[in-house]
């Protein structure tokens, strides 16, 4: 992604596309893969559901906003400067001299496996002691959009009522988008029943992104419409199918399908938040529900083809061409590492969706 560097603080609260509000932490990746115990080293970068969304998005060209708390040391300094250097206003982040950033570590498998390990240092961090009292909602409602995800609600009674302000039903308030997110074990410790909060929370919302094996999980939901069933109050629900793609349903019973992208995966992290980026993106853009799925896959496939949870977004109008491809087309694309940088890099067809390869390669 282009860095463009932080954005500094406005005499007056400036209206952008996007805010994003949660907490991001710093990640310790493994130099090497096996488990925790025995990696010698590890490498510094930033995690976080909605910041990752945030710079995806100012990286494929929208004014975003990011809102949090860190804490007054070098892991908040690093935060800050990472994620404002994609073009994300941080101006608004705060700095809380008590309380530490929050950190975590995690193995390089993939994160699906039983092998899969994650240290999380959160307990106690700036961003858990969030509240509506602390947070600047005039930045937080500065925004075509709000993008929340179901994460900041476990992190204390102060960030579940931030979130219940927040997902309120008033008039004036910006399109509330809302990624479920349900992660069970932050839950744990909790007076509040997770699934319950994370159901309560997505009715408030104008438009909810929630995995099928999400909503089996925490609602015992068994399929897309059962979720549409349990969630009519949101004008646009996206089911995600993993591999198998992803359900947008609309108002008056509309529902569109499209079916994931061949991708050579590199690794498997990132892609829930680049998707939500690239359905927002298109969501601003006013586009059809059906190229706002499109471009949630692309840019999910996007992470899906770089090591790590961040990734360049392939250019606005490459990812244009691939979204008005037939169907036949879209269904025989395949790509693979490095297909963002250029037209044609990493983009491929299997025999017979010559089509599809000539308007990829269509200058």
């Amino acid at each position: 992604m282009t860095a463009t560097g932080p954005r500094t603080a406005p005499d007056v609260v400036e209206t952008v596309d996007v805010v994003a509000l949660g907490e991001s932490m710093v990640t310790f990746l493994p130099s090497r893969p096996g488990p925790l115990a025995d990696v010698p080293s590890f490498e510094r970068a930033i995690g976080g559901a909605e910041s990752n969304t945030a710079c995806v998005l100012a990286a494929a060209g929208h004014s975003t906003r990011w809102i949090s708390a860190v804490g007054r040391d070098g892991f908040g300094d690093h935060l800050l400067r990472a994620i404002g250097e994609y073009g994300v206003d941080v101006s608004s982040v705060r700095r809380d001299p008590h309380r530490p950033t929050g950190v975590y570590f995690r193995t390089a498998g993939d994160r699906a496996t039983d092998a899969h390990e994650v240290a999380y240092y959160r307990a106690g961090s700036a961003a858990s002691a969030m509240t509506a009292a602390d947070v600047d909602l005039e930045a937080v409602r500065a925004g075509r959009v709000l993008h929340l995800s179901g994460i900041t609600a476990a992190l204390s009674p102060g960030c579940l009522e931030l979130m219940r302000e927040l997902t309120a039903r008033r008039p004036g308030r910006p399109l509330v988008s809302f990624d479920v997110n349900h992660r069970p074990g932050l839950w744990r410790d909790s007076d509040a029943h997770g699934p319950e909060v994370l159901l309560e929370l997505a009715r408030g919302a104008d438009l909810v992104l929630v995995g099928d094996d999400e909503a089996r999980e925490a609602w015992g939901l068994r399929d897309a419409a059962a979720v549409r069933e349990a969630l009519p109050e949101p004008e646009i629900l996206v089911v995600k199918h993993g591999s198998r793609g992803a359900t947008a349903y609309g108002p008056h019973g509309a529902r569109t399908f499209v079916p994931s992208l061949g991708v050579g995966v590199v690794a498997a992290v990132g892609a829930g938040d680049a998707f939500a980026a690239g359905f927002l993106s298109a969501t601003l853009r006013a586009l059809p529900v059906r190229d706002r799925l499109r471009h949630g896959h692309l840019m999910a496939a996007a992470a899906l083809t770089v090591p790590g949870d961040l990734a360049a977004p392939p250019a606005r109008d490459l990812a244009d061409r691939l979204a008005a491809l037939d169907d036949t087309a879209w269904g025989r694309l395949r790509l693979g590492p490095g297909w963002t940088e250029t037209a044609t890099a990493g983009a491929h067809t299997d025999a017979g969706a010559d089509r599809a390869e000539e308007e990829v390669r269509t200058p």
